[in-house]
């Protein structure tokens, strides 16, 4: 981590995967050069997966253009953002 680089998580959850993911998947996209790590996580069974699901970023941009990120987001119907902000000195 670069001095002065703050590490910025993010959590997104999308509350109706088939109905709003490709409108999450391109925001990802366009921040994609930010995105260090992403983990998806869904429920699955015997039968189908779950309507719903929780990803988890890792963003190595700067604060502003991390908060571009959450705010486009958390502009999508039916998805839900929160995230965190660790300082480094």
């Amino acid at each position: 981590m670069e001095k002065g680089r703050n590490h910025c998580i993010a959590g997104v959850h999308v509350r109706d995967r088939v109905g709003h993911i490709s409108e999450v998947q391109d925001i990802f996209t366009e921040f994609g050069c930010f995105i260090k790590t992403r983990i998806g996580l869904h429920d699955i069974n015997d039968n189908s997966c779950s309507p719903g699901g929780l990803i988890i970023v890792e963003f190595m941009g700067n604060e502003n253009e991390f908060g571009k990120f959450i705010s486009q987001l958390g502009d999508v119907e039916g998805v839900e953002v929160q995230s965190m902000v660790f300082k480094h000195i």
